[in-house]
């Protein structure tokens, strides 16, 4: 058996101890793949949660919908508007605790009222490497990592996916729409949205991996490295830009690197 079968191994009989669980479910890569092992083990024991809110785009919440009835698990849809959260809307360095500790505690009284002994989240072992205040706050509430726990990283997900046949197993990775403002940046619902707009613009002109950070008038796209070239097509970038500006843009930019997750923090590191 190779590595990566062992630690799937691991995994199951890590979800075969635990009887019965919620799992926070977003539709990505990571929380669709626990689901679908969780669910095949536990059956009617796994209550899967989304939380809709204006940092969540309608195009993951209706592909977690589809995803959760197209196996039967029950799915539950909760609201979380994270912009009512006091601290978050001013966008500080730990933003992510805040918002991951209203969603978890909501899930704690889901679990209570269904008799559900444990939270599950989808963190694999990659989200280690990275600054990931949330996760303080799953350590906090007693909230249980399966996939980081059995050392499962993106890769090892992905590759378990496809053997499984799972829609997402080659989607793009993402993050809530407030990752997209410089920390210390304020968010509001205008801002999200225009976020939500453009990147859904991009997406829908072909590109598969997409970041449309705000940095107030400003624009910046990122996009895939492999998918750069397509801006040498000059109708396109007229295109584009035309768009940008129409959505609230006053200038937009183009990234020359490309997309790299947690481009974000790379100011944390530059301030050490």
């Amino acid at each position: 058996m190779d590595i990566t079968n062992l630690k799937l191994e691991n995994l199951k009989e890590n979800l075969r101890n635990i009887k019965s669980a919620i799992i926070a479910f977003s539709g990505g890569v990571d929380s669709t793949f626990l689901l679908k092992v969780a669910h095949d083990i536990l059956e009617d024991k796994i209550i899967s949660v989304t939380a809709a809110s204006s940092t969540y785009p309608k195009r993951e919440l209706e592909e977690a919908k589809k995803y959760a009835k197209s196996i039967g698990v029950r799915h539950i849809i909760i609201q979380s508007e994270e912009l009512d959260i006091k601290g978050y809307k001013e966008n500080p360095v730990g933003r992510c605790y805040y918002c991951k500790k209203e969603l978890f505690s909501k899930l704690k009284k889901i679990a209570e009222e269904n008799n559900v002994a444990y939270i599950l989240d989808g963190a694999n072992l990659d989200d280690t490497k990275d600054f990931r205040p949330g996760m303080k706050a799953a350590e906090e509430l007693g909230i249980l990592s399966p996939l980081k726990e059995a050392e499962l990283t993106k890769e090892d997900i992905r590759n378990l996916s496809k053997k499984m046949g799972l829609p997402t197993w080659n989607k793009p990775s993402f993050a809530c729409l407030s990752s997209r403002f410089p920390y210390g940046n304020e968010i509001n619902i205008q801002k999200l949205k225009m976020v939500e707009d453009a990147e859904q613009f991009l997406l829908d002109l072909g590109f598969k991996q997409v970041r449309v950070r705000h940095h107030n008038e400003i624009a910046r796209i990122e996009v895939d490295p492999e998918e750069r070239y397509k801006f040498f097509n000059v109708n396109l970038m007229d295109k584009i830009g035309k768009k940008l500006k129409e959505i609230g843009f006053t200038y937009v930019t183009l990234d020359m690197l490309g997309y790299k997750t947690g481009s974000m923090n790379a100011v944390l590191k530059n301030s050490k």
